[in-house]
Parts: structure tokens; sequence; C-alpha cells
């Protein structure tokens, strides 16, 4: 009956075994099919070798293969390289977004340049961070068109956003006809406001006042050529603040008020206390945040 082994070397009786004998044995011993069990390994030419599926999930149950049996990597080629790895769909990356330890899965990559998905679990690409970053950057602080302070008896500024809460007004060499002093006037959908201010402006000469709107300058002359900035905050609800300096030539004049609007602010009117002298030289424009 045929053994699980075949050898092209026989031994008669009181034959010698030779060195030569034993290495025929050796190198020319071939397994039948009596030496297989089950389909993991085949025979080719009496030589064993894994079978054709014959690697199954018996074969790589927990703990059959452990992780010292896979090469560190030492490059991109070498350990469990990017070929060894499954396919991502497209815009997906690999990873666990779940919160604790878990199944690694797909990941969304989203290209959004507004965000609008908000999403906790998903990646942005840099492209979109980069506009929506740009985007909130240059809306955080707008600045108008500059107006011509050459004419006239007011500039009035409107469309002011709801939301803005700090306004500049910027002053370059503004004068006007009367050498009034001027005042910020601020308003809302009813219209600009006149009345009910509390305001101060002050130079080494002295104080003034008014209640008709937020007063930042004093001592002003028809030859006084006036500079500065004046800011107006949003103190709460509808109240507003502002300060601020103006100079005329080597004057000074600092300046503090406050006004509670009756809605929300969305105009600004930069004016004379008098309201009867023009302006005739200069600009002004404001910035809001």
């Amino acid at each position: 009956m045929p053994g699980v082994v075949e050898t092209t070397n026989t031994f008669a009786t009181n034959d010698v075994i030779t060195s030569s004998a034993l290495n025929n044995i050796i190198d020319q011993t071939l397994f039948t099919s009596d030496a297989l069990s089950g389909g993991t390994l085949a025979l080719v030419s009496g030589k064993m070798k894994v079978a054709t599926s014959g690697i199954t999930s018996n074969e790589l149950a927990t703990n059959a293969v452990t992780t010292s049996a896979i090469a560190s990597s030492t490059s991109a080629t070498s350990g469990v390289t990017y070929a060894k790895m499954q396919y991502a769909a497209n815009m997906k990356a690999l990873g666990n977004v779940s919160g604790s330890l878990g199944v690694v899965s797909e990941v969304s990559i989203l290209d959004e340049d507004d965000m609008v998905s908000d999403s906790a679990t998903s990646l942005a690409t840099q492209q979109s961070i980069k506009a929506y970053t740009d985007t909130k950057v240059a809306a955080v602080i707008t600045r108008r068109t500059a107006v011509a302070t050459t004419s006239g008896t007011s500039v009035d500024f409107t469309s002011i956003p709801s939301t803005v809460k700090r306004i500049t007004v910027m002053f370059d060499a503004v004068s006007n006809s009367g050498g009034d002093e001027y005042i910020i006037q601020i308003g809302d959908a009813g219209g600009v406001e006149t009345t009910a201010y509390v305001s101060q402006s002050s130079d080494r000469s002295g104080d003034q006042t008014a209640t008709n709107g937020f007063i930042i300058s004093r001592g002003n002359s028809s030859s006084s050529v006036n500079y500065g900035t004046i800011i107006i905050n949003n103190f709460s609800g509808n109240i507003w603040t502002s300060f601020g300096n103006l100079s005329r030539g080597s004057t000074v004049a600092s300046s503090t008020g406050s006004k509670t609007l009756s809605a929300t602010l969305d105009r600004i009117r930069i004016t004379t206390a008098g309201g009867a002298n023009t302006f005739d030289a200069g600009q002004v424009n404001i910035m809001y945040e």
C-alpha cells in the first residue's frame, strides 16, 4: 500500500546506508495525495504548496495572525503599503470620528466655501478653509467710500448693517464756512435722532457740551482744518457711546458721549452743531465692524 511519500531510492536486504543514498532520499522524495487532508495545501509534481483559495477565515481567526509577523514600515514601500490598504471613495479619508476607540471607516472631506454643512465629523479642504477665512476677514471691517466735505451742511452714511457693533468716523482736512462745531448724529429706520444726547468736548481752553448730537470739536473757526477719528461703540441693545480726538493746528479736542436710540442703528450723520454753516473743504469716511 503506498505511503505518504515516494522516493526514487530503495534499499535491498543487507544494503549499506551511505550518505549518498540518504541524500538521494531527502532530495528526491515526493509526497503522495495521502499526505494531504483538507483543502489548505495542494500537490504540484509531488511538492506541497498552499492551495488556491486555501487560506480561509479559519486560518485567519483571532490570534492566528499576530502583528509581530508583519514587518514594520521603514519607507512607503515596506510593511503595510498603500497598495495593501482598502481603496477609499472620492473625497473620503480613513479615520474614526465616533468620539471613542472604534472601527476605522470612511470620513467625508467637504469642499464648501461657506462651511454650510457645519459638520462635527467631516474634514474640510485647504481651499474651502482659505475661502471661508478670506470671506470672514473681509467682512469683519467694512470701509465705505470717502465723501467730500466741500459743500452742503451734512453728510449721511446709511444702510449700516444691523449687526454692526463699532463705527469709526474719520475726518481729513474738514472745514466749514462759519467755524461752527462738528457733531455726529445717529439714527434708525425712523430717521436721524437730534435730541437726548449726552456729550462733551474738551481742549486745553475749556469744555463744551451738546444734546443734539455727539459734539466732537471745540473752539472751531472758519479757518480751522480738522483731522481725527471718532469711535462709536454699541454698549448694549440700542445704547451707543462715543469717544475720540479731533485736531485743528496745534490744538486737540477730546470728546465723549452717549445716546440711546429708539430702534436698531442703521445710519449716521456728520454735520455742524448749528446746522447752518456749509462744508468747504476736506472729506469724511466711516468704517464699521
